[in-house]
């Protein structure tokens, strides 16, 4: 059985709002990114506590905190990126989330924004990793990496080459990200399934990058879930990211009634499949 899970912040900014969308699909879990108009790690005290109670009431877990971390140029300030980091550790602890969602940075001098990436900063981006990955042992999270357009861990082989070298991390995988910079999902999957611990729903059609519902693009999405859960026994996370209405470099946004059809088509192809979900 898998589970299905999303960023609610694509239904509305209003926590309330959003716990209404989830239990109309059934779904049991959201991947907690925004709430309120504010980034999870920028809660106050008593925003975090009113959201974690919210939840519990609701019965809604948390699959992992959707952090902005790595989402910045490699040459960034660390102590200060690194303090945010510990933000996201404590985040996790609080919402019960045993993941956390980062990046593996922009290119030096880029602002903290998309660019062309490449093997000169690749040393620092692993040093940051396993530094975060050192930070967090011992606690009941892990990290995972996601594939994103522009950073370091944009294709295929330096995905391969951020858990290989990171003891410990573990991917999530996006078709829609492999599509916008010209990787082939199916052909990813293969080189990187072993290592895919979390997978984000969105899919893309490779002609102009246009993001579409599951199983509409390009994105080979129920022939690389098969293969996940008929052969590899996948039974984790399905963390929808549809961005139907807005796709943006820092966040997405589809509204309530675009995020059932993104739901509805998920669940049409783990039925097609056979594939147990709640």
């Amino acid at each position: 059985m898998v589970h299905l899970s999303g960023f609610a912040d694509e239904i509305a900014a209003d926590l309330d709002l959003q716990i209404e969308v989830l239990q109309s699909e059934g779904l049991r879990h959201l991947e907690l990114r925004a709430v309120w108009g504010k980034n999870v790690l920028d809660l106050s005290p008593e925003e975090r506590t009113k959201a974690k109670r919210r939840l519990d009431d609701a019965g809604i877990g948390v699959s992992a905190i959707g952090s902005p971390i790595g989402k910045v140029a490699v040459d960034a300030p660390w102590k200060d990126h690194l303090t945010r980091f510990r933000v996201a550790l404590q985040m996790a602890e609080h919402f019960e989330a045993p993941y956390i969602r980062l990046f593996s940075f922009y290119p030096a001098s880029s602002g903290g924004a998309p660019g062309a990436p490449g093997p000169t900063h690749r040393d620092e981006v692993i040093r940051r990793l396993i530094e975060m990955v050192t930070i967090a042992k011992g606690r009941p999270v892990r990290l995972l990496h996601e594939n994103e357009k522009g950073i370091y861990g944009e294709g295929t082989e330096a995905c391969l080459d951020i858990v290989r070298s990171v003891p410990g991390m573990g991917l999530i995988f996006d078709p829609a990200n492999f599509i916008q910079v010209g990787v082939k999902p199916a052909e990813a999957w293969p080189i990187l399934r072993d290592h895919v611990v979390y997978f984000h729903i969105k899919d893309a059609r490779m002609a102009d990058g246009g993001v579409v519902p599951a199983g509409e693009g390009d994105g080979a999405i129920p022939e690389i879930l098969r293969d996940a859960t008929s052969a590899r026994g996948f039974d984790g996370f399905l963390s929808l990211e549809p961005h139907l209405k807005v796709a943006g470099e820092r966040s997405g946004f589809s509204g309530p009634d675009l995020f059932k059809k993104a739901v509805q088509a998920l669940k049409r192809i783990l039925k097609d499949l056979d594939v147990a979900f709640d």
